[in-house]
């Protein structure tokens, strides 16, 4: 049974609520942190209170069946409640953050992975004629909160004693490295995620810590909806026809990578972009 810690922002739903309960799964102590609410700049709605307590219930389950005593309290009952919290917190807020960060050292001992997967999704018009408040959503919540995350989070891996294994995992996208028209700010976010997390595997160079970004293609969430509107489609699924595999990625595969990135056997990656996007990119 592993004894790791992961931190998974934008736990509420789609690959952050997956990726909680596959790590979960496989033995980690399990932070779930997301705003649980809707930004006001945007007109669609965000992971509720109702999707991040149901997540945390979904990875409690999965901690119950990793196995024995899968709480971590040591009475045998396998009910995963004490390996698994769930917080409230706007990753854009470093004060927020902070706090959360704070509450899963103080809860846990330590940390030892930070995934962020909080993300949004705005424009269908060309960039020069985007509403300006949907611009500072995009830039503040799928890059400034990567950076907080990154900021505020390594030094908390840092604080677990050498030798450690240490990771830093933000989800991109095929945006990073395709222009997609009528998307112009957030390829530009995500792109710059992508070169943040290389400088980031840079700067950790011998710190046993490693920083990677996964980047998924058409992918079933709540996100992929708002996009097939802003391009005016019938729903998420023509989405489908444009990847090679000929369907939407599930978060569970999504998930299913960023667990391998955030475990100790992975310490020989690092500075990288994993596609998970059905051969979108190619």
């Amino acid at each position: 049974m592993s004894a790791r810690v992961s931190v998974v922002l934008g736990a509420g739903r789609g690959i952050g609520a997956a990726t909680a309960e596959r790590l979960a799964r496989r033995g980690d102590a399990v932070v779930l942190v997301d705003r649980a609410g809707d930004d006001r700049r945007l007109s669609y709605s965000m992971a509720s209170t109702s999707d991040l307590e149901r997540a945390q219930a979904a990875t409690r389950r999965a901690a119950a069946a990793a196995g024995a005593g899968g709480d971590g309290d040591g009475d045998g009952d396998g009910d995963g409640d004490d390996r698994v919290i769930a917080l409230r917190a706007d990753v854009t807020d470093p004060a927020a953050l902070s706090s959360a960060l704070e509450t899963a050292e103080a809860r846990f001992g330590g940390i030892d992975a930070i995934v962020v997967t909080a993300g949004v999704i705005a424009g269908g018009v060309p960039l020069w004629e985007m509403p300006h408040a949907e611009l500072r959503a995009v830039i503040e919540v799928d890059l400034e909160a990567v950076i907080t995350a990154a900021r505020l989070g390594i030094p908390a891996l840092l604080r677990r004693p050498a030798p450690r294994n240490g990771r830093f995992i933000a989800v991109a996208s095929t945006a990073a490295s395709r222009g997609l028209p009528m998307l112009a700010a957030y390829c530009a976010a995500k792109a710059g995620v992508v070169g943040l997390t290389r400088a980031l595997a840079a700067e950790l160079r011998g710190t046993g810590i490693t920083a990677n970004t996964v980047s998924p293609g058409s992918t079933d969430t709540a996100i992929l909806e708002q996009s097939a509107r802003l391009y005016d489609l019938p729903s998420a699924a023509a989405f489908a026809a444009q990847q090679p595999i000929e369907r939407l990625i599930r978060p569970e595969e999504v998930a299913a990578v960023i667990a391998h990135l955030a475990g100790p056997d992975s310490g020989a990656i690092t500075g990288a972009d994993h596609a998970v996007d059905g051969g979108l990119a190619i």
